[in-house]
């Protein structure tokens, strides 16, 4: 069983950064893709970014060019590097292991002046 726990969410000015963070707990992290997805309010959970276990990733349009997914596979940690953020942005973030299904409690990002 996987646990994974998000952190690095805030209240961020239009135009800045943030870093959110996914911390897991399990021996299989290394092997398996993680995700990135979004939930705004009102609104489905959306997919906002993938990386496989050996470095590939994939990006919604949204936030392509804009937000950066690495991994760090001796930390057992997933990031979410975003920059250039919008009021659209705005939502719970959640991160997600593939290889078991399992989700995180999400973290919550406000992009507002």
């Amino acid at each position: 069983q996987v646990q994974l726990v998000e952190s690095g969410g805030g209240l961020v000015q239009p135009g800045g950064s943030l870093r959110l963070s996914c911390a897991a707990s399990g021996s299989i992290f290394s092997r398996n893709p993680m995700g990135w997805y979004r939930q705004a309010p009102r609104k489905q959970r959306e997919f906002v970014a993938v990386i496989t276990n050996d470095g590939i990733t994939n990006y919604a349009n949204s936030v392509k060019g804009r937000f950066t997914i690495s991994r760090d596979n001796a930390k057992n940690t997933v990031y979410l590097q975003m920059n250039s953020l919008k009021p659209e942005d705005t939502a719970v973030y959640y991160c997600s292991h593939y290889g078991t299904g399992a989700w995180g409690q999400g973290t919550q990002v406000t992009v507002s002046s």
